[in-house]
């Protein structure tokens, strides 16, 4: 089945409930955005479909297969959590290089080619330490899609980049929808969301509700 579906999923740590009893389904191909505060469950709920986490209860199926029964992780995922975590002393290159060796699925040029795509210089040595945040953020987001994954998490991909970066990878992400890619976004930033996405969930206090934007100026930040 071509979509990924959430049934009556909760989660509990310390007897807290992060994720409230969610029941969702999302189209494959589809760009699909999520708001709310923070501490809402948005970074939870993209760790559960990553397969990062277990649900208390409810299941989490990923285009036909059943996460945590049928395999452990999705077997085709790209994702960007909201501190980008790479190897200090390694350049772009070589941290993208031995994350790509764990799959062995794509070579140099792929990875060089996917650097370039969101501004970075493969050739660039100096360690990623080096790097500004919003550096780093593009990083993080080269890595999600080198690999051509069928699905894409993005938890505030894009933080700390300025204007002309955030036009850069608005496209980016379009791309990859446009090959097929299912593309799930958290933003705080209203324009963002709009921008890109078909569908647009609210999260608050663990549920997900279907959420349509007040018909007020697009530049402004979501308040929810």
């Amino acid at each position: 089945m071509s979509k990924i579906e959430l049934i009556n999923v909760s989660k509990k740590i310390k007897g807290k409930r992060l994720l409230n009893d969610i029941s969702l389904t999302i189209d494959k191909g589809k760009i699909c955005g999520f708001v709310g505060s923070n501490g809402s469950g948005k970074s939870m709920l993209f760790r559960a479909i990553a397969g990062l986490i277990k649900p208390s209860s409810g299941n989490v199926r990923i285009f036909g297969k059943e996460l945590h029964k049928d395999l452990s992780f999705p077997e085709s995922i790209g994702v960007i959590f909201e501190k980008p975590g790479f190897l200090d002393q390694y350049n772009a290159f070589d941290n993208l290089k031995f994350l790509s060796d764990i799959q062995g699925k794509i070579d140099s040029e792929q990875i060089k080619r996917s650097i370039r795509r969101v501004g970075l210089d493969p050739e660039d040595k100096r360690p990623v330490k080096t790097y500004s945040l919003g550096m780093k953020q593009k990083l993080s987001i080269a890595q999600a899609i080198m690999e051509k994954p069928e699905l894409i998490l993005l938890d505030e991909p894009m933080n700390g980049l300025d204007e002309q970066s955030v036009i850069m990878i608005y496209e980016v992400i379009k791309q990859e929808k446009n090959r097929g890619a299912t593309v799930l976004i958290t933003s705080h930033h209203r324009t963002d969301i709009e921008t890109l996405c078909e569908e647009v969930y609210k999260i608050h206090e663990g549920t997900v509700k279907p959420f349509h934007f007040p018909s007020v100026l697009k530049t402004q930040q979501v308040k929810v």
